[in-house]
């Protein structure tokens, strides 16, 4: 059977709710309520499974603080018998502005602890992420507040709009595959 694990980073805690780092968070609550599912907590993890188009979908928000992603991600790739192909990792990125989102079957974690945490983990950086720009407007030596920060009120349409795009990355990755999905997402721009 065709099964899918949607691995949405960021840190638990009220503390990093609607900040950018915990964007994988936000998308992966997104794709989930939009295809109706709901969230439990699991190991490691709160997940949500439910099936499109007769797909196994698995999506989880890892419990295990982002810099050790790897160690829940690793986990649900194993118990549920999921290719490492058949996921995608959603995460924050520095290097894309605001108004880009990119979708790569492979790729450095760019000095991301979450991405180099599922790279430990996996011992590979051939694993697909869907890149949320977040921009780097920040002030230098300021990195860790920006990333930790909320997003500002001038941003959030576009994050929102973003976000409801994403939702339709993941699906399209899931019925259409990886090249499709690129093709038609990967050079939109936002405003």
């Amino acid at each position: 059977m065709n099964s899918y694990l949607i691995v949405g980073l960021g840190n638990i805690g009220a503390e990093y709710a609607q900040t950018r780092h915990n964007i994988g968070f936000d998308v992966a609550d997104a794709f989930v309520k939009h295809h109706d599912g709901g969230w439990h907590i699991d190991r490691l993890a709160e997940i949500s499974q439910f099936k499109i188009k007769g797909r196994a979908i698995t999506v989880i928000k890892p419990t295990t603080y982002m810099n050790l992603s790897g160690k829940a991600m690793k986990f649900w790739l194993d118990k549920e018998k999921i290719a490492l192909e058949h996921s995608i990792t959603i995460v924050d990125e520095l290097a894309l502005p605001l108004e880009k989102i990119r979708l790569r079957p492979s790729g450095s974690d760019a000095g991301h602890n979450g991405l180099k945490s599922i790279q430990d983990y996996t011992g590979t950086n051939e694993f697909p992420k869907l890149r949320f720009g977040i921009g780097n407007n920040f002030p230098k030596g300021r990195q860790v507040d920006f990333v930790l920060g909320k997003w500002k009120p001038d941003e959030q349409p576009l994050v929102a709009q973003k976000i409801d795009t994403c939702v339709s990355v993941i699906t399209s990755f899931i019925l259409e595959g990886i090249q499709p999905a690129m093709n038609k997402y990967n050079n939109l721009t936002f405003k």
